[in-house]
């Protein structure tokens, strides 16, 4: 398959899922000044604030998959997401993951979906160490320990910040989120594979990102190389 053929396989997953139409923009920021908050109770540090617009988007779609999973009719598979930037109305992908219904048993509901109040893991966008918005804000906001800046998340930085570490976060463009809760009748980029697992789309999204999009995509896992 050569790169058109891979790009229009892109475009129509993006155009069959919504994904501009139902983006959000990943921070709040204004005049592309990423906010900033305090967490923590007894060591405070600052992290980087999600857009409410978002975190509306990431709450409704997981509740789809709690109301599954407290039904047990086994419907959504778990989150599917997208952080990208738009160029008109072209998606260009800058992180592809997925967040699972199941956690590590099989059996229960997965932590990174089982929130209400708490925003440490939220669906793998929390505050907390370990998370994306956590680890992110290590490097790119003054103050966090050495330890928790990771070479993956200067990457991010790099491609999304102007300068860090810095009291003040200017994002290069806007940055925008996409999520969807993936069902088991929600068909494939590749749609001769029909209907597909969430672990199969997440590996068929960032093989075909990669193709199209090798200089923008952040995914170190699953890149054809």
């Amino acid at each position: 398959m050569d790169k058109n053929e891979k790009i229009k396989l892109w475009d129509n997953f993006c155009i069959k899922n919504n994904v501009s139409y139902n983006k959000a923009p990943l921070f709040d920021s204004s005049d592309l000044i990423v906010q900033t908050k305090n967490i923590g109770k007894t060591s405070i540090r600052k992290v980087l604030k999600r857009s409410k617009e978002m975190e509306d988007l990431v709450i409704r779609e997981k509740n789809l998959i709690v109301d599954d999973f407290k039904k047990d009719t086994k419907i959504y598979d778990g989150l599917i997401y997208l952080m990208f930037y738009q160029n008109n109305e072209k998606v260009i992908p800058l992180y592809i993951g997925k967040a699972e219904k199941y956690g590590k048993k099989n059996h229960n509901l997965s932590a990174n979906l089982n929130f209400e109040k708490s925003k440490e893991a939220f669906a793998r966008w929390g505050d907390n160490y370990a998370y994306h918005i956590g680890d992110l804000s290590a490097v790119v906001l003054p103050d966090h320990k050495d330890n928790y800046k990771t070479t993956k998340y200067a990457n991010w930085a790099d491609s999304m910040f102007e300068k860090y570490p810095t009291t003040q976060p200017k994002l290069k463009q806007e940055v925008y989120f996409w999520t969807k809760a993936w069902s088991s009748e929600d068909i494939s980029i590749w749609e001769d594979y029909g209907n597909v697992k969430l672990t199969f789309l997440e590996y068929l999204l960032i093989g075909i990102a990669s193709d199209i999009f090798p200089n923008n995509l952040l995914n170190t896992e699953g890149q054809n190389r």
